[in-house]
């Protein structure tokens, strides 16, 4: 995380150095949640190692898929951590998982240090929206297919350890359809 923080070129090495005490470690294992819905998120995780997806059930209880991050990307109800109502979805570990996490009381505490973590968390909200906006124009604009290759492209290493039918609702289509794809690019 901290690498993370040092990369945007803000902080002094002195204002880096106050994450030491309030990063704090979690291992997941495959299968469990971090995060289940109605709850409010109380942390940014920050990924070592592993996978996680973040899912909710529509209003038919099908299970949708509508987020994964990697290594050395955040994950969170950033909704709920931000305006601390309740999780409308679920966080869980797609792989044995090691996290870097932040709570929200020590994020608070950074931001009245100073202007640099204010515009840590300012850059960082907007890379987050950013990415939704994306993810958003992606469903309007791609086909499943143009969405799964773009996914291939930037997380081939990890796509084969996401179960089909995780990635077909991310992807917006059926694991059928899905399985067709993926022999047409293989």
């Amino acid at each position: 995380m901290k690498s993370v923080f040092q990369s945007i070129h803000i902080l002094p090495q002195v204002e880096l150095d106050q994450l030491d005490d309030l990063i704090t470690f979690r291992k997941l294992k495959k299968g469990e949640l971090l995060l289940t819905e109605n709850q409010v998120c109380n942390e940014i995780v920050f990924i070592k190692k592993g996978i996680l997806r973040s899912y909710f059930f529509n209003h038919q209880g099908d299970e949708i898929t509508n987020c994964f991050a990697f290594e050395n990307e955040f994950m969170a109800s950033f909704s709920s951590f931000i305006t601390r109502e309740l999780a409308q979805e679920n966080i869980q570990a797609l792989a044995d998982t090691e996290l870097q996490i932040i709570t929200y009381e020590s994020l608070e505490k950074l931001y009245k240090t100073g202007t640099h973590w204010q515009e840590i968390g300012r850059k960082l909200t907007e890379m987050e929206y950013v990415t939704l906006q994306k993810r958003m124009i992606s469903f309007q604009k791609l086909s499943g297919k143009q969405r799964y290759e773009e996914l291939y492209k930037n997380h081939q290493k990890y796509i084969q350890l996401i179960p089909l039918q995780y990635l077909a609702s991310y992807l917006g289509v059926t694991p059928r359809h899905l399985s067709r794809i993926r022999k047409a690019i293989l």
